[in-house]
């Protein structure tokens, strides 16, 4: 049986696609006589003439024309086969943004992990409240953002998984007692938001002792005996514990979502929301 060479092809429709012998030598590393015989051995192999030669240009003849959109299709499923066996590393610049306290939790090992399997990807954090990395100002400064969103709140992310949003605390110490005591994020936190709104719906009195935009000063603060916080479950440090107390509202849940933004490297993009999604889910 009759086997076309690929390589011929690749010679043929790179001849087709720069309008001539010369040319198609340059882009091939060929000299102009080789990609002749090239063409050569693929009009015997077809049994067709396959250009005819105007002025200084080779121009497809009708059996040219018929071959060129069939060519391109087996020697694009050639180079996608050898693709998927041979994927190139992965490389470039990535911009995450991630709420504060997913950067404590979750992003050590994560970035650890990930860079280990990509080394030629360098991988640029900031880490902010959700409502800051959402902000129309500064949400184009990254490519893949992580977000904590409200479960009714209408939103282009996709949503990872709906987590328990709860009440943590210190084991080692009285945790609640006549006058709730607070360590809360600052103002545009979606937990303080959530906490002040549930506990005005309560006759206990609460207040708030302590306020830390980031997590590791919010866990010194709860270790050292101030109050109580709230958090997603899957956020929440090792050395605090879930809390449950009938003084101490249900607060419900909150989404998890990851925003693909318009990057120059959607594959990295990709590769890293799965990798978070993997290590939310898994």
């Amino acid at each position: 049986m009759k086997q076309l060479s690929l390589d011929n092809l690749r010679t043929f429709v790179s001849v087709i696609e720069l309008g001539g012998y010369a040319k198609a030598g340059e882009l091939l590393g060929r000299s102009q006589p080789a990609i002749s015989l090239q063409i050569k051995k693929l009009e015997e192999q077809t049994g067709r003439k396959l250009f005819t030669k105007v002025g200084q240009r080779h121009l497809p003849s009708p059996d040219g024309n018929w071959l060129y959109p069939k060519a391109k299709e087996m020697l694009a499923m050639n180079d996608a086969i050898f693709r998927s066996l041979n994927p190139a590393p992965l490389s470039g610049r990535l911009r995450l943004g991630i709420p504060n306290e997913f950067a404590s939790t979750l992003l050590p090992g994560l970035i650890g992990e990930f860079s280990k399997r990509y080394p030629d990807v360098s991988l640029e954090v900031t880490s902010a409240l959700s409502r800051d990395l959402l902000a129309p100002a500064r949400r184009n400064s990254f490519d893949l953002i992580l977000a904590l969103v409200n479960p009714k709140q209408q939103t282009d992310g996709q949503r990872v998984i709906e987590d328990d949003m709860v009440w943590v605390g210190d084991p080692s110490h009285s945790l609640v007692g006549d006058n709730i005591s607070l360590v809360l994020a600052p103002d545009g936190c979606m937990y303080r938001s959530r906490v002040i709104e549930q506990l005005k719906q309560q006759t206990r009195a609460w207040k708030i002792a302590y306020t830390n935009a980031d997590l590791s000063g919010l866990v010194a603060a709860i270790q050292e005996g101030l109050g109580i916080t709230a958090l997603a479950r899957s956020s929440m440090p090792s050395q605090l514990t879930v809390l449950q107390h009938p003084y101490l509202p249900r607060l419900g849940t909150v989404d998890i979502c990851l925003f693909n933004q318009d990057t120059q490297h959607p594959v990295v993009s990709k590769t890293l929301a799965d990798f978070i999604r993997s290590r939310l889910t898994g």
